[in-house]
């Protein structure tokens, strides 16, 4: 049991690090040419690498903090890279049952989380922020996911949206837990909750304000 942990613990450290050096690097550089894709092609297989690991590890030694990242990682890295290939869903397209799994099973992750959160906060314990948080945006994704398989979306390149918020999030994720493992080596001064919390801070406005500068509206 011990030689299977550590070596999923190995291939999280490995997906994590190497997620979090191509999302910073796709996130930085121009998009859509071909480094960009390559890029991005490695930061989805590490990212799904990172997430499932975590599942492992959260089941090997019971850990809610990565069973959390882990299932959000899976899902926004997950969708974010199957809308590149749906992009004709308000034509012809339907999504494949993958889709609908993944999708279902954040419905499910996210409403546990949320109920999860406010039992915390319930005990006096903020953590619980952290998951209401984590429930909270992935049920707002999940929510689109719904008006897009369904063609009822008002967002002519829906899929790119999609897509580039799907990334980001999935980078968020890994930023988040690299904040929260390494938070012994950061100041003492900041509380242990805003490292959980500071990536979504600053990048969130980010994705709104990129979403709104690319979305094209349907006539």
């Amino acid at each position: 049991m011990e030689t299977l942990f550590t070596l999923f613990l190995i291939l999280h450290i490995a997906g994590g690090s190497v997620g979090l050096l191509t999302g910073f690097l796709n996130i930085l550089r121009k998009k859509g040419d071909k480094k960009h894709i390559l890029i991005g092609k490695l930061f989805v297989y590490s990212m799904l690498t990172a997430g499932i690991s975590a599942l492992a590890l959260s089941v090997l030694n019971p850990n809610y903090f990565l069973f959390a990242v882990g299932i959000f990682t899976i899902y926004m890295v997950g969708t974010g890279n199957r809308y590149v290939y749906l992009k004709m869903l308000n034509d012809y397209q339907t999504p494949i049952p993958i889709d609908r799994i993944i999708t279902f099973t954040m419905l499910l992750a996210g409403l546990f989380f949320i109920g999860f959160g406010i039992s915390h906060l319930a005990k006096a314990n903020l953590f619980g922020l952290v998951f209401i948080t984590f429930g909270f945006f992935g049920l707002l994704f999940v929510r689109q996911d719904f008006k897009n398989y369904r063609g009822k979306t008002d967002i002519k390149n829906y899929w790119l949206i999609a897509h580039l918020q799907r990334m980001t999030g999935g980078f968020i994720a890994a930023l988040t837990a690299f904040l929260v493992v390494n938070a012994k080596y950061l100041p003492e001064q900041i509380p242990g909750l805003l490292y959980w919390l500071l990536p979504t801070i600053f990048l969130a406005p980010l994705i709104i304000r990129w979403s709104r500068q690319m979305e094209v509206k349907k006539k």
